[in-house]
């Protein structure tokens, strides 16, 4: 298959019709280079709140109910191009109300034969927990699809391997992000590049980029589209799949065989999914000795 993973400005939206248009150009430039699966970045949809105005756009509380009440259109129109362009998209990701209290980071993966599905971000940042009051959301879940099996780790998940452990199913891994800052970034991919390794698959991670002076949330980002597998059998040296260019907008895209994810599974040169268990029984708190 091809991945398109996104590196995404957002804008400041004049109207429906603007994003609509956005989207849809998107779309088209990355199913026009053949791609069959779309990664957009963690909290991309923050740009629905600039529809509200400005003045709600820069109140973080203001942005997260504007850009939650227009998630069911955003789907929608998600649902109607992967079935007009043929692919797969993992929507950008935003606050969305579940009339459960606080908030859930949820993005929305969607197959061109209409079906759709929520994934929560499982694990929050700080700024998420202090500042915004977003919430952990409902449990993983491995995606059984026409491209194959996929899970979706969202940008902080990815640093956590236990979880990636939960989809050790998945030949794919989709890690949408956002970032302000460099290290930030690397954080991120460090992470994505430490779970390919680990579970034997490839890894796909979309990012914001630009600045949005219209947000006090996501006001400055920083990453790159990448595209990671595991230093093994079948796959680059370095891991490395694709990468996109620092902080330039718009698509990278990679070729990707999953019959290289069973391959290095059955055969690889190290066998890290195999041993994971191995670790049990080895993995309690190290008591501290003194050496002198």
């Amino acid at each position: 298959m091809k991945i398109a993973t996104a590196a995404y400005n957002m804008d400041f939206l004049d109207d429906w019709a603007a994003y609509e248009a956005k989207l849809e150009r998107w779309v088209s430039d990355a199913a026009g280079e053949g791609a069959d699966l779309l990664v957009f970045p963690e909290y991309g949809a923050m740009e629905l709140a600039t529809l509200a105005g400005r003045d709600v756009a820069m109140d973080l509380q203001g942005s997260i109910r504007a850009v939650s009440e227009r998630v069911p259109e955003a789907d929608a129109l998600h649902a109607k191009l992967a079935e007009r362009y043929g692919v797969h998209i993992l929507a950008a990701s935003a606050p969305v109300q579940t009339g459960e209290g606080l908030p859930v980071n949820r993005a929305r993966f969607f197959a061109p034969g209409g079906a759709m599905a929520a994934i929560d971000k499982q694990i929050m940042t700080r700024f998420e927990r202090e500042e915004w009051g977003v919430r952990g959301g409902d449990p993983l879940a491995v995606f059984d699809t026409a491209l194959g099996r996929i899970g979706v780790l969202i940008c902080y998940d990815s640093e956590f391997p236990l979880l990636a452990r939960a989809l050790s199913e998945a030949e794919l891994l989709l890690v949408p992000s956002c970032t302000e800052a460099l290290a930030g970034y690397w954080r991120v991919r460090i992470g994505s590049m430490a779970r390919a390794l680990e579970q034997q698959c490839i890894v796909a991670m979309s990012s914001t980029v630009d600045t949005s002076d219209w947000s006090y949330a996501v006001d400055t980002n920083c990453g790159a589209g990448g595209v990671f597998g595991p230093p093994d059998r079948g796959f680059p040296s370095t891991g490395v799949i694709a990468e996109g260019k620092l902080n330039a907008p718009g698509w990278t895209f990679a070729e990707v065989d999953l019959s290289a994810v069973a391959e290095v599974r059955r055969d690889g040169v190290v066998l890290n999914r195999t041993h994971w268990a191995e670790q049990s029984g080895r993995d309690g708190r190290a008591p501290v000795t003194l050496l002198k």
